[in-house]
């Protein structure tokens, strides 16, 4: 316990996490630990002269949001790169990139966050749109999944890319139909050749994406993060932390071809502190959705003769090995599996590591979970797989789900309330920069269910709301549990570290259409205030 002022909040509406005590109206903190927890008259015995009083005047307080699933980094990056997140038609794309080149001056320009779902007549961008406005300077502008993006012609030309180049195992280069000239687009795998001749950013330019990421988690009242990370941002992040400057907590997630390196080190799951943690491996089995490759076991409507793309892990048989020893050496292994076919495949590989190693507590983690067949749900839940899920993604993927997949198959589609009530651990994040920060649109997406666009008060299969009791939990207890830090943090309880949250409105009182546009008050991050509206 780090001993310092001590702070009571009184007078409030505390949603704690903790299914023992979920209610109090008073908090009591020293230092960076909560001293106490329960009405106004027992708190007023932990109060003297020295202490900061402040009266939450009947305002909600919950504990402090865990992101469990983003890229925050990159996240802190985006908000420096150019941003096509709101473009709708190719006349604003070609209008962003020329306004962003006019006034940057750039090297490369990269970023995007694009979705063509949104554009007018949805189709995807072409090299063609902006080659003329480019000229010499390189482009790579990912779409919002992340799984896809548009590179320009001097782009091509750097990364040694043409129309003759093979498709990489776990990618696609997108050629046209008809003149089987490249388009630009690049596919997961396929990305690769133009990320590796990508300037890396300096030391300074990374402290200001951390500056910038942890501004924006603290506005959002987020504490925690589960993030990928690359070599760079270790010393980011250890130079902050000794400065005493990290305003929420880092769980320091690398790619499972880092293997060797963790058991050399003979690093295990949750080796660090209570700033930066790491023992988490993450892979991928497959892409997405929105950018046809996510691995179905039947084809895409719209794309009759596509199944997906799994990742060159999976069909060599890398995964399946590293997998096993990764367990084996007591490492989380966490895997993103979007399509049915993707998740069935990884619960086959999770089944062998359960098999061949010891039994240990192994809290293994599927990532997005996003389509899944009904006896998969109990296979899950038979090897206690935990589903790591980001719900504001329904709210833009419902314009146009049912078009890729058919009606039939979306019973399986965000199944948060089955996935809960057959008794699966789900923990919650966001995906930022590919999804939106803000935990109130999560817990919105999960409770309400509305897609963009759809008619008021119209829920997208409905029979998989959860109750916002449900949407909180999955933010905070659950998604501390996904980490293996239940005990310190994820609800307010006696000894646990003061990471708090006061919003604007009580989320358990409003209508579900109103949680989106409630506001973070306050934030505490380890008994500090580290962010007020």
């Amino acid at each position: 316990m780090k001993f310092g002022t001590k702070k009571a909040f009184i007078n409030g509406k505390i949603y704690t996490s903790n299914e023992k005590n979920p209610w109090a109206k008073s908090v009591v903190t020293l230092g960076n630990r909560i001293l106490f927890v329960g009405s106004d008259t027992n708190a007023a015995m932990f109060i003297d002269s020295k202490t900061e009083v402040f009266d939450l005047q009947k305002k909600l307080m919950l504990p402090g949001f865990i992101d469990s699933h983003l890229h925050f980094m990159e996240g802190g990056f985006s908000l420096m790169n150019i941003d096509l997140s709101n473009i709708c038609s190719k006349k604003e794309f070609q209008g962003a990139v020329k306004t962003y080149i006019n006034t940057k001056r750039p090297k490369w320009v990269v970023g995007g966050n694009w979705d063509h779902q949104k554009f007018d007549e949805k189709n995807l961008p072409n090299k063609e749109w902006i080659d003329s406005i480019t000229g010499n300077i390189p482009v790579f502008v990912t779409r919002c999944d992340l799984h896809m993006g548009l590179a320009n012609s001097k782009a091509l030309e750097l990364a040694g890319i043409n129309k003759n180049t093979p498709n990489p195992e776990g990618g696609v280069i997108e050629k046209d139909r008809i003149t089987l000239e490249l388009t630009g687009i690049l596919k997961d795998n396929a990305m690769q050749k133009v990320f590796e001749i990508i300037p890396v950013p300096s030391e300074a330019e990374c402290f200001e994406a951390l500056v910038l990421a942890m501004r924006e988690a603290n506005k959002n009242g987020i504490t925690s993060v589960h993030d990928v990370v690359y070599p760079k941002d270790y010393t980011v992040y250890q130079e902050y932390m000794k400065r005493n400057k990290l305003s929420c907590r880092i769980n320091l997630i690398r790619p499972i071809n880092d293997l060797e390196n963790f058991t050399k080190l003979k690093i295990q799951h949750s080796f660090g502190s209570e700033y930066l943690r790491m023992g988490t491996l993450k892979a991928f089995a497959d892409g997405s959705l929105g950018s046809g490759t996510a691995w179905l076991f039947e084809p895409y409507v719209d794309d009759i003769e596509n199944y997906g793309l799994p990742m060159d892990i999976i069909t060599d048989g890398r995964l399946r090995k590293w997998a096993v020893e990764a367990d084996h050496c007591k490492l989380q292994l966490m895997i993103h599996a979007i399509g049915d076919r993707a998740i069935s495949e990884i619960l086959d590989i999770y089944e062998e590591v359960i098999d061949k190693n010891p039994a240990w507590d192994r809290r293994l983690r599927l990532e997005h979970v996003q389509h899944i067949r009904k006896e998969d749900i109990y296979r899950m839940k038979k090897l206690d797989v935990i589903a790591s899920v980001q719900p504001y993604h329904l709210c833009i993927d419902g314009t146009w789900c049912e078009k890729k997949i058919g009606k039939e198959r979306l019973s399986g589609t965000y199944a948060f309330k089955s996935l809960i009530d057959t008794g699966i651990k789900v923990s919650f994040g966001s995906d930022w920069s590919a999804g939106d920060l803000n935990p109130m649109k999560g817990i919105y997406a999960a409770v309400a269910r509305r897609v963009d666009g759809m008619k008021f008060l119209e829920s997208w299969i409905p029979g998989e709301k959860i109750s916002v009791e449900e949407a909180v939990k999955c933010y905070t207890i659950n998604a501390a549990y996904t980490s293996f830090e239940e005990d310190l943090k994820g609800s307010i309880e006696m000894g646990k570290f003061a990471d708090l949250v006061i919003i604007s409105d009580n989320i358990f009182e409003i209508e579900p259409e109103q949680i989106k546009e409630v506001h973070i008050e306050h934030t505490i991050f380890d008994g500090k205030i580290v962010y007020s509206r």
